[in-house]
């Protein structure tokens, strides 16, 4: 079992990056990296996503992808992603994301994700926006792109 190994805790909850990243072909270490994380969730039966998560992913492969996936496809896509573990947030879930937001000194948006992590009973986020290792009301974040080499630029660009 390696690094990232979703096994480590029950419930996972994955973050729209790693689902987006999955689908770009463009960021090909980062995409294999990610589909393998994915397919291993989705055997386990432990991945968890939000409402949010699937609208965030719809957005960026239709529009910030250098290949985007046409408005079907993702649709298609957003489809089968509403399998997983899903949570639709409240009313009270709004209301606990904006305290979240005061308390920890997040993003709204990020304080809604580890709300929606929460609810879904996860205590790990699979994530690359927040800082890999930190926990957040009892939901650490692990990067799993952290341990990678970083993809090589083109001729004559640095990293």
């Amino acid at each position: 079992m390696n690094a990232t190994s979703p096994r480590k805790a029950l419930r996972q909850f994955v973050d729209a990056n790693v689902l987006v990243y999955s689908f770009d072909p463009s960021a090909a270490i980062k995409a294999r990296k990610a589909k393998d994380l994915l397919e291993e969730l989705w055997k386990e039966r432990i991945g968890c996503l939000s409402l949010q998560v699937l609208q965030e992913f719809f957005v960026s492969v239709t529009r910030k992808l250098e290949f985007p996936l046409s408005g079907p496809e993702a649709a298609r896509k957003v489809a089968a992603f509403t399998e997983w573990n899903l949570h639709v947030p409240d009313k009270v879930d709004l209301l606990a994301a904006i305290e979240l937001h005061q308390e920890l000194r997040i993003s709204f948006w990020d304080a809604m994700i580890i709300q929606s992590a929460r609810r879904l009973g996860c205590r790990l986020l699979w994530s690359e926006d927040l800082s890999h290792g930190q926990t957040y009301a009892g939901v650490t974040v692990r990067d799993p792109f952290r341990d990678m080499v970083m993809e090589a630029a083109p001729y004559g660009e640095s990293l």
